[in-house]
């Protein structure tokens, strides 16, 4: 399965585990994440305009090997699925998603007829996040994940993705799992208050995203260094979605 993400680095903290996870299953995967730190969908059309070579082509959730075009990118391979993403400081505001994301789009379908095409949704920022969009929710994690659920499901629909639910899961997790508590003393399954933590937060959007990619329930083998209760916990919120 040949999967391209046109994203930043939400889609480069989903990949870090996915390749892994899905061997673990008997599913073969070969990744490419292309990176720009902070990419909106507005700066992925202007790249596609100008053809720059902006990207870091980031294979199987491990660094950079070069430098490709987002057009480049859609022509190397036959990919099965492409996933595309809002970065996530407006994530939840739709207004800043169009034209921007039908043009894209538009050149993902013409470039790769065949591929299956995926939205991935972003997470909530931590409830005592200092990043300077949080304010545009009101420093409100809950208005934040709910303005983001809305605003992605809208967009999967316009353009006939199917959405890949990683917000939910983790915004599932922080209000049902007390480890993940984070407001009263749980773990936080962010590192820096956005970015997904390196263990958990990425687990979770890998699991998220093999189960909505593959379609099979997913277990777990080969986290050895994870705590298994709380990868059983992440496991059956994933596996009920």
């Amino acid at each position: 399965m040949q999967i391209l993400s046109i994203g930043n680095s939400f889609s480069q903290d989903a990949h870090r585990w996915l390749q892994k996870l899905a061997q673990a299953h008997g599913v073969e995967m070969e990744l490419i994440n292309l990176f720009v730190p902070g990419c909106s969908l507005e700066m992925h059309w202007n790249n596609v305009q100008s053809n720059e070579e902006a990207y870091d082509l980031e294979p199987n959730g491990n660094p950079c090997e070069r430098k490709i075009s987002i057009l480049e990118a859609l022509r190397l391979r036959a990919w099965d699925v492409i996933t595309v993403q809002q970065v996530s400081s407006t994530s939840g505001i739709y207004e800043s998603y169009e034209p921007y994301l039908s043009q894209l789009v538009d050149l993902v379908k013409k470039e790769c007829p065949a591929a299956k095409l995926y939205f991935h949704q972003t997470w909530a920022y931590e409830a005592d996040a200092t990043h300077s969009s949080f304010v545009k929710y009101n420093r409100d994690q809950g208005e934040m994940y709910r303005r983001i659920k809305e605003t992605s499901e809208i967009a999967a629909a316009s353009i006939g993705a199917a959405l890949i639910p990683a917000g939910e899961v983790i915004q599932t997790l922080r209000d049902t799992v007390p480890e993940f508590d984070y407001q009263n003393g749980g773990l936080s399954l962010c590192r820096d208050g956005f970015h997904l933590s390196l263990d958990y937060g990425r687990f979770a959007a890998a699991a998220t995203w093999l189960r909505t990619i593959a379609g099979q329930e997913i277990a777990v083998a080969g986290f050895e260094d994870f705590d298994p209760a709380l990868l059983q916990k992440i496991i059956q919120v994933v596996n009920a979605r």
